[in-house]
């Protein structure tokens, strides 16, 4: 097959360019570093070696040279397939030992545990004497559950569903994180789909593929957000290709898999197209629907986990108490910061309806098309991709995995901004100034969003 280019946002000097064979060998020597990064990974479970920040600093550092190379220099039909194998292989290196940066996944499979009890994982909550029965054979799954006294279950009800499934099979860690890399197979294969319909490289699908974040989150503590990138994912394609049933399909799902992709509704709505929002909210129903027999235990631990992360006192988002360090802005109220949110949520659902609803995108989203060589038929990314990041912006999370939903946008839509955002949160929550609240927190956004 002749060498074909790469997409790239500037042409490479002709003395820069590389021939495809050496873009392959330059590939694989990085991605022979990622591995032996990710198996150090693993090694640090165990003892202090060289520490949690020096391997994610060299893990973002090889990838970011890795975007920079398949961004920039051609490729041919062997550059995809050995993308693919070495991200394979650094997700098999860290599925085997035992998650040890977060301990959620124990809840996912006790989660599943207790349905195959024939009892509702809503209904108490893990330490409950109810349950004693089910202790005994999967204690070592219990020993290990986060807030397991107090905290009924968050997770809502398409990752029930799934996690009764995979422990249907096997109820354990590993059988788990094998299910969310099958998740992430999917979310691959459907950017790969996409990336060929807007015809651009497949093969920037490394952005996503190569992602020491997604690596470390999902690779190895096996974090629920697959499932929902997947689900995201297949509802941007099935938008694209201007089918609204499974749109509004996918969107639900998403959405109970972990609610907050419900902001993107308005981007991925189409001027008098009304099946894509019935059917979401179908699913949405039906899904809460099936676990209705606890009643408000439905929603689990939400109501606790907003206060516990201080959504509702507003401790937690960096803007609001960095606008509290100005003069004369020591006193601005959670109430007032949640007004000015309201007001870019509302400017950016006024921007989808002109640019999805509409014929009319103008000048600045016209731009910004060209620029990708994106074509008007995916308009509906741009505005998609800014409430997502804006959703994180503004409510400033804590933990890394919660970042890993705009990967699959950013694959589709380089941006150097949210780069510089997921590498540089990523990186930073393995410091010493990830504490989580206090100045220390402070002072992490403070470098993250400077």
């Amino acid at each position: 097959a002749a060498p074909r280019e790469s997409i790239r946002m500037k042409p490479a000097p002709s003395w820069a360019r590389l021939r495809p064979w050496q873009t392959n060998i330059l590939l694989l020597l990085l991605g022979v570093g990622l591995m032996g990064f990710t198996h150090q990974l693993t090694k640090e479970f165990s003892g202090f070696e060289i520490g949690y920040s020096m391997t994610a600093g060299w893990s973002v550092a090889i990838y970011l040279c890795a975007v920079m190379v398949v961004l920039t220099q051609r490729a041919d039909r062997f550059t995809l397939p050995l993308i693919l194998l070495m991200a394979i292989t650094c997700r098999i290196i860290a599925v085997p030992p035992a998650p040890h940066l977060s301990s959620d996944i124990y809840r996912y499979v006790w989660d599943g545990i207790v349905q195959h009890g024939h009892i509702s994982p809503y209904r108490y909550v893990p330490g409950d004497p109810a349950l004693t029965q089910l202790r005994a054979p999967n204690q070592r799954v219990f020993d290990h559950i986060n807030r397991r006294d107090y905290a009924h279950t968050i997770y809502p009800p398409a990752a029930q569903f799934i996690f009764y499934v995979v422990t249907f099979f096997s109820a354990t860690v590993t059988a788990m994180k094998v299910a969310m890399l099958l998740f992430e197979c999917l979310t691959v294969y459907a950017l790969i789909q996409f990336l060929k319909e807007l015809k651009v490289a497949k093969e920037r699908c490394v952005i996503y593929a190569w992602c020491p974040l997604l690596i470390w989150e999902i690779g190895s503590s096996g974090h629920v957000d697959a499932i929902a990138m997947a689900f995201i994912t297949l509802a941007l394609l099935m938008r694209y290709r201007k089918k609204p049933v499974l749109t509004g399909v996918f969107l639900g799902l998403a959405v109970i898999t972990k609610l907050h992709p419900l902001v993107l509704l308005p981007a991925l709505f189409r001027r008098g197209e009304y099946k894509m929002p019935a059917t979401a909210a179908g699913v949405i129903a039906f899904g809460y629907a099936c676990y209705a027999s606890v009643g408000l235990k439905v929603f689990g631990f939400l109501g606790g986990y907003v206060k516990e992360e201080g959504i509702e006192t507003g401790s937690r988002y960096f803007l609001l108490e960095l606008a509290q360090h100005l003069p004369g802005l020591h006193q601005l109220s959670t109430t007032m910061y949640m007004l000015s949110v309201a007001l870019v949520f509302l400017g950016l659902v006024l921007w989808c309806w002109k640019t999805c609803c509409t014929n009319h995108t103008g000048t600045f989203t016209d731009a910004v098309l060209r620029s990708f060589a994106l074509p008007k038929e995916a308009e509906f990314l741009l505005p998609a991709f800014a409430l997502s990041l804006a959703l994180m912006l503004l409510f400033s999370p804590h933990y890394p995995w919660y970042l890993a939903w705009l990967i699959p946008f950013l694959t589709l839509i380089p941006n150097l901004t949210v780069m510089v955002y997921v590498c540089g949160f990523f990186y930073m929550c393995t410091t010493a100034l990830a504490t989580g609240f206090g100045p220390s927190q402070f002072r992490l956004n403070e470098i993250v969003y400077a």
